[in-house]
């Protein structure tokens, strides 16, 4: 019994309790950054690009007029909810989109001209033409934007939408929000006068 509490070649309580305790620190450090990487991984391949945001109120025909345009730079397919003016959801019969041709700044579509030669109405019956942009489509439901693909997105008003609109909110900050499954997409932009 004296030679084995005198071992000289036996590693002590505290150098063995001390090794233990480095190596499950070390695991514990591999197991969270391995979660790290799995979740930010599948968190950064969905993007969404937001520009050229406007919302105009027009004073003669008392109608207010939202567009964005979307632009889906992650690596995968995105499923466009909903779209939401100053926090109010768009219903998606006034929600119309259009690939454009080449990206450029939108512009107010007057909603009561039937000129097609400059732009199409933006209304339930709507398929005329932008010059230069595409045809107008109406949304009938959640709307799937392809990877590297861009669409602009117009909301059709009437006297309460988008976003609850009026001729006293123009010069104020109002937010745009497009909805996805995994996140929301906010651009602020101000009311002008169409």
């Amino acid at each position: 019994m004296r030679n084995i509490l005198k071992n000289r070649k036996a590693l002590s309580t505290v150098v063995t309790t001390l090794i233990i305790l480095v190596v499950s620190v070390l695991l514990a450090g591999v197991v969270t950054y391995f979660a790290i990487n799995v979740v930010s991984t599948s968190v950064q391949q969905e993007a969404l690009n937001l520009t050229y945001q406007h919302v105009w109120f027009s004073i003669n025909d008392q109608m207010a007029e939202a567009a964005i345009m979307i632009t889906n730079t992650g690596g995968r397919d995105v499923v466009l909810q909903n779209i939401a003016v100053r926090g109010q959801e768009v219903p998606t019969t006034d929600i119309f989109y259009f690939t454009p041709h080449t990206i450029q700044d939108l512009t107010y579509v007057n909603q009561s001209s039937t000129d097609t030669n400059i732009a199409g109405p933006i209304s339930t019956s709507l398929a005329a033409p932008i010059t230069g942009s595409g045809d107008f489509l109406q949304v009938t439901g959640p709307l799937t934007l392809a990877s590297g693909k861009t669409i602009a997105v117009y909301i059709a008003g009437d006297t309460t939408a988008p976003g609850s609109v009026t001729v006293n909110d123009v010069g104020l900050t109002i937010a745009i929000s497009v909805f996805t499954a995994q996140a929301t997409y906010i651009k602020e932009t101000n009311v002008n006068a169409a």
